[in-house]
């Protein structure tokens, strides 16, 4: 059972580019301690959605509260405070290559002076154990790492300060089958272990499934269905059936060049 207070609730997002209109009356809710999951097509906003609650883009029209609070429009301390909760696992996992793994790992904590560099790198170390990896892997740079490994350390730096909301992008993009399920295991686990609000987008179904209590689909720049992952396969909408199945025919309409 959620808060019935959302954690983050945003109504009638609307964001566009000149005349490319990519959300348009974009409403969602995300529960406290829920895992949601963003599905759709590239190309359809799930970025840029993300972008805006996280405050790198600003939306043009809408709401986007984040604990009660409005982030839209809101000043840079608003913005500070509210990202303070925030915990990111980007989608090319975007670690520093000039960095050891533990000073990626903690890089936030340093950056905010919350701790001494002793500190951070027995705090990087911990989180590196709640994902898998040894204390060995903290001396390596990330170019010596595998991308699952890779991606396990982008997962270590993204609970590295105990956040309450946890955003994934593509957490499985570029993994093999294998490696992609043990990652979608690993948030599924850390989610709840440290009790944290998921928000992630993916076109990966499987991941979806696996890591969601409730998925919602972006098509043209709208929430267009949104339920708990169990009812996905019998969904009643033909552009859910059509994507989540991956089918050529159908109403989606690719956009393809001679």
């Amino acid at each position: 059972m959620t808060d019935p207070t959302p954690k983050i609730r945003i109504r009638g997002v609307k964001k566009a580019f000149g005349r490319k209109v990519v959300l348009d009356g974009f409403d969602l809710d995300v529960g406290k301690g829920e895992s949601v999951v963003i599905i759709g097509g590239s190309g359809t906003g799930k970025s840029v959605a993300l972008k805006c609650i996280l405050g790198l883009l600003e939306a043009d029209e809408g709401s986007i509260t984040v604990d009660g609070r409005e982030v839209v429009h809101a000043g840079a301390r608003v913005h500070e405070e509210v990202n303070s909760k925030f915990g990111m696992l980007f989608q090319g996992s975007a670690l520093f290559d000039s960095l050891p793994v533990w000073e990626n790992v903690s890089f936030g904590l340093l950056a905010e002076k919350r701790v001494n560099r002793t500190e951070a790198k027995e705090i990087a170390i911990a989180k590196l154990a709640q994902v898998g990896l040894g204390a060995d892997v903290s001396e390596l740079s990330p170019a010596e790492l595998s991308g699952g490994m890779q991606k396990r350390v982008a997962l270590a730096r993204a609970i590295a300060m105990d956040p309450e909301i946890i955003f994934f992008d593509e957490p499985t993009t570029g993994l093999d089958p294998i490696m992609a399920d043990v990652i979608n295991d690993l948030i599924v686990k850390i989610t709840r272990k440290v009790g944290a609000t998921a928000l992630s987008i993916t076109h990966d179904m499987a991941s979806a499934h696996k890591i969601a209590n409730r998925i919602a689909m972006l098509y043209e720049g709208k929430i267009i269905w949104a339920g708990p992952t169990e009812d996905i396969d019998h969904s009643g909408n033909a552009y859910v059936d059509q994507f989540i199945h991956g089918k050529a025919e159908g109403p989606i309409k690719m956009a393809v060049r001679a």
